[in-house]
């Protein structure tokens, strides 16, 4: 009964270690929350404490790991929620410079502080195939990435506006 507890004790504290540092969201937590607790009462079961020394323990700690999964998981659940701030996925939707375009073939566009290959989202020339082409100095708008090319289209005025 004491090994048995002592195994649950430890495989608990693993599975907690875990969780904290990997984002599972309780996944973890909770299984390694239980194993503490039935490896605490059979480790004080097992070593002659009585019934309700157990079971006092036990309650004690599955009452301390849902304090604390009741505290850690909404913050958890918060930061899978942000918006992202950074890297490649951050790009769309983001106002860019034309740098250089040649006609109707890719162009160089500044993003965020780099420059970047781009070529037009909607080759066709917009929606009644009137658009005038891109040249240097014009506002783009980032609509998709593909590897190191973004896919542009000219920036509405409402979107550059200060």
């Amino acid at each position: 009964m004491i090994a048995l507890g002592l195994a649950l004790l430890v495989v608990g504290l693993v599975l907690v270690a875990i969780e904290a540092h990997t984002p599972t969201l309780g996944a973890l937590g909770v299984p390694g929350a239980a194993a503490l607790v039935a490896g605490a009462a059979f480790t004080v079961g097992g070593l002659g404490g009585g019934i309700a020394v157990a079971v006092t323990v036990a309650v004690l700690l599955a009452a301390a790991a849902g304090v604390a999964l009741k505290l850690v998981l909404p913050q958890a659940g918060a930061v899978r929620r942000r918006r992202i701030r950074s890297g490649p996925e951050n790009l769309l939707g983001q106002i860019g410079v034309v740098r250089a375009w040649e006609g109707e073939g890719p162009g160089q566009v500044l993003v965020d502080g780099a420059l970047w290959r781009a070529c037009s989202a909607d080759p066709a020339g917009g929606e009644d195939g009137a658009e005038a082409p891109l040249h240097m100095g014009d506002a783009v708008v980032v609509e998709r990435r593909n590897g190191l090319t973004l896919a542009v289209r000219r920036a509405e005025q409402w979107e550059v506006a200060p």
